[in-house]
Order: C-alpha cells, then structure tokens, then sequence
C-alpha cells in the first residue's frame, strides 16, 4: 500500500508539472490590445496607453459649426459641411457621412452620402460637388456622421511632422470668373498622399459665399506647388475673407 501511495504521487507529480507547463501560457498571456481586458499600460477596455485605439470616454464628440450648398449651376450644388475636432492626439480613418438637402417650404428634395478622413486638431471640411437636384432648389442644407468614429491615436511628434502650410492666398477675377490661388508647402520629410484642399469665400460678416475643391496625387518631402480654384460665377457679395483648408490622412502619411 506504501509503495502503490508513493507511485500514485509519483504520478500526480508527474501529470501536475505537465499541467502547469501546458497550462500556465494560457491563464498568463501577456497583455494585448485585442483581449477585452484593462490590462498593461491601457486606459480602458483595449484603448490608451499603447494600444492603437483612442478610449472614447476621454474624448470631446465632433461639432459640426455649419453645413451650406452652393449653386454651381441651375439645378447643380456643391455642399460643404465646416466641422471642428476638438481632440488634440486623436484621428479618425474613415468615417461615413450623409448631406441632406430641403426646399424653400422645409421638404426633402436629396441627399448625397459619402466618406471622408477626420485629421486631429482642428476645424476641416468636408466637401461635396456636383450633387443633380433637378428643378428643385436647395435652401437647406444638413449633415451627419452616419457611424460612430473609431478614434485612433496620433503621437504629438506624427502631428508635428505632417504640418502644411498655406500662404500667398489670391483672389482673381472677382467681378467675373473668380479664381483663387494659393501655395501649399510640406514642411517635413513625409510624404502626404490624396491630398485635398477646400477653398471657402466669406464675406465682411463672415457668412461664406461660395466654396471650390483641388486635388494633389502627393505632396512630397519639403514641397511646394501651387493650388488654383475656380467658380463660374461672380459672387454675390465682395469676398472679404479667403481661407484654404488642407484634408488628407495623416495615417497614410510615411517616410519615402
């Protein structure tokens, strides 16, 4: 009986250390940014700290200051929805939003849904052209996210080098064909890919009149070029106040 208790705990032994051996890298995972667990350097559930993700309840909501169409031509508009993002360190990579366009008498004659980046710090625009209406006219003009954004963290270093700078604004041909112009410089050794930029006209109180688009491939290491919108139309009031804004991912932005 001794010897048969001493084999058994031989063997309870034996199987015990193979249990801990197999078992111990399970129950003692390091921590990772995908386990649904508050652990390591985060600052909540899988967000924070190191992880890629922005925790949402530390974050301010986007603010949409004011949406507005454009007649281009009878019957065509372009839209543009001017939005602040108020948290310094986060990003959004893309996020689904939807224009919505009423008449005169407060109904509904389209809309036009789209995708677009959200860049950390800071007011941006999201733009829309050529949207068809017919015959209708659009007087009212509303804008939405259509999803919630999934906030990504942006160290303050990534921001510092992916800054451009807008200068040399013009304005030509005011009273007739206007067109705008403008130099956009990369001030870093980045390379800013799909780079768009949205011109807004205002005038002396401040209410925008009009707004145009351009588009650069890339925006490579320290250059410049030069921006150029148009309008086919005279404004309706003296321009006052030009402002140029550049959108691009700042996710997509890389060494090159």
């Amino acid at each position: 009986m001794k010897r048969r208790l001493f084999y058994i705990g031989i063997l309870i032994l034996i199987f015990g250390g193979l249990g801990l051996w197999i078992g111990y890298p399970h129950f003692n995972k390091p921590p990772t940014c995908t386990d649904r667990k508050q652990n390591g350097d985060e600052t909540g559930v899988d967000c924070g700290g190191s992880c890629a993700l922005a925790c949402v309840a530390t974050l301010d909501d986007l603010k949409v200051i004011w949406s507005r169409s454009f007649e281009v031509v009878p019957g065509r508009y372009n839209a543009v929805a001017y939005v602040e993002n108020q948290n310094k360190n986060a990003a959004v990579n893309k996020i689904k939003y939807r224009f919505r366009f009423a008449n005169e008498n407060n109904i509904y004659v389209g809309s036009r849904e789209g995708e677009t980046t959200i860049p950390p710090s800071g007011k941006f625009a999201v733009f829309e052209p050529a949207i068809d209406l017919g015959s209708s006219k659009a007087i009212y003009t509303s804008f939405e996210f259509t999803e919630k954004p999934v906030w990504v963290q942006i160290s303050p270093e990534k921001i510092d080098q992916t800054k451009v700078l807008i200068s040399d604004i013009r304005l030509e041909d005011e009273g007739s064909l206007p067109k705008l112009y403008a130099k956009i410089q990369n001030t870093y050794f980045l390379t800013i890919p799909n780079l768009e930029a949205v011109a807004i006209l205002y005038d002396a109180t401040g209410n925008a009149l009009s707004a145009s688009q351009t588009y650069l491939e890339k925006l490579g290491p320290e250059e410049v070029e030069e921006l150029s919108f148009t309008w086919r139309s005279p404004m309706s009031k003296p321009v006052v106040v030009k402002e140029v804004i550049p959108i691009f991912n700042i996710l997509d932005t890389k060494l090159k």
